[in-house]
């Protein structure tokens, strides 16, 4: 294996002494982990290729590998290239986003996937780094340049992406977003009556959403009182029948009678086949990158890679939040993936692409360099 000195000036020298190694380890314990828990969620494993089980296992091991060496390659992007390649992405996948509401697949009465040979893709996804960090740039950018309109602009790109994931609809999604944003205007320096205007605002869309959208006022009702048997009850079971230590890879039932064990439960797999104390580590290494992205970020000058960075990590950590909190009956559950562990490509190549971007972004630079 190759070893690099600090006066080494290839790209790849460059890139060592200056990206953050010990968020790229925690990184690469999450993948590690997913790999493990896509062997372990998978129910009634055989060793013939025609078992859909084993190639579901085989896809989501190869979309692992792939989404490693995209992250890795995202890390290597320079400011501008970061930019560059964020529009670049959010052009095609606003358009995506909006092609689902016609064309998309209807799962569970929402329409959010789009069908590809051998691959179903959901857009929003992708299009989540990609407009984080155009709405950093654009408020950055209101600071750095008087009289651009970037705020607003910002806005707009706002709720242009809300209506849509409103209208697929995803709830989850759509309030991902709406933190992300309150959180760079926040870090920009919103003012306090604002936050206590969105803090508002934020609460009457909730009364609203439960009011009005059906499986929303069915979640929050069987979070309330959870009818017996339901998918909540049985993830609670799983960590109970875990213990401390858990049954074994592959010994657990809970894969077997939750029909997104893989996905939106897999949190669950692992506190019944691995116990708490890996439940606890896995918790850890989430807490241990937000709190290091934050901390790298602290000193930062470069508000664009504040605000681009803060949303990133928002992002990534809320997103692991809602996962376990949902499988822990702490909050209703809602279809929201745990990233580089759950079962599914688009979760894994989207979230790639965005610690790729957070990785990017904090890499050490020059004082002058604010491209």
């Amino acid at each position: 294996m190759r070893s690099f000195s600090r006066a080494d000036t290839s790209t790849l020298g460059r890139w060592w002494w200056s990206v953050d190694r010990p968020a790229l380890v925690g990184l690469a314990v999450l993948l590690g982990i997913g790999y493990v828990l896509a062997l372990a969620a998978m129910p009634s494993v055989t060793l013939h290729l025609s078992d859909p089980h084993l190639r579901d296992m085989i896809k989501q091991i190869g979309f692992l590998v792939i989404g490693g060496g995209t992250m890795l390659g995202m890390s290597m992007l320079s400011l501008r290239q970061v930019k560059l390649t964020a529009f670049g992405l959010g052009i095609v996948f606003f358009l995506l986003t909006g092609f689902t509401l016609m064309h998309g697949i209807e799962v569970d009465g929402a329409h959010r996937w789009i069908s590809l040979p051998g691959i179903t893709l959901q857009p929003s996804e992708f299009l989540r780094p990609a407009f984080i960090i155009i709405t950093g740039w654009l408020i950055a950018e209101a600071r750095r340049t008087p009289g651009f309109p970037g705020k607003r602009v910002a806005l707009c790109v706002y709720l242009a992406v809300a209506a849509m994931l409103k209208m697929q609809p995803d709830i989850g999604m759509t309030f991902l977003f709406t933190m992300v944003v309150f959180t760079q205007f926040y870090l920009d320096g919103l003012d306090v009556k604002w936050v206590g205007v969105a803090l508002i605002l934020l609460v009457l869309a909730g009364v609203y959403a439960f009011l009005f959208i059906t499986h929303v006022h069915t979640r929050v009702m069987m979070f309330i009182d959870p009818p017996k048997g339901s998918q909540a009850q049985t993830a609670l079971m799983a960590f109970g029948n875990g213990g401390a230590f858990g049954l074994g890879p592959g010994e657990g039932q809970v894969k077997h009678f939750l029909p997104d064990a893989r996905a939106d439960f897999v949190f669950a797999v692992a506190g019944e086949e691995f116990g708490l104390f890996f439940c606890a580590f896995i918790i850890l290494v989430f807490a241990a990158l937000v709190l290091r992205a934050l901390l790298r970020l602290l000193p930062e000058p470069n508000l664009f890679v504040v605000l681009s960075g803060g949303g990133l990590i928002t992002a990534f950590g809320l997103q692991a939040f809602v996962n376990m909190a949902s499988s822990l009956s702490l909050i209703p559950t809602k279809g929201m993936t745990l990233p580089f562990i759950s079962y599914g490509g688009s979760s894994a190549l989207a979230v790639s692409i965005q610690m790729g971007f957070l990785l990017a972004l904090t890499r050490k630079r020059h004082a002058g360099d604010l491209s």
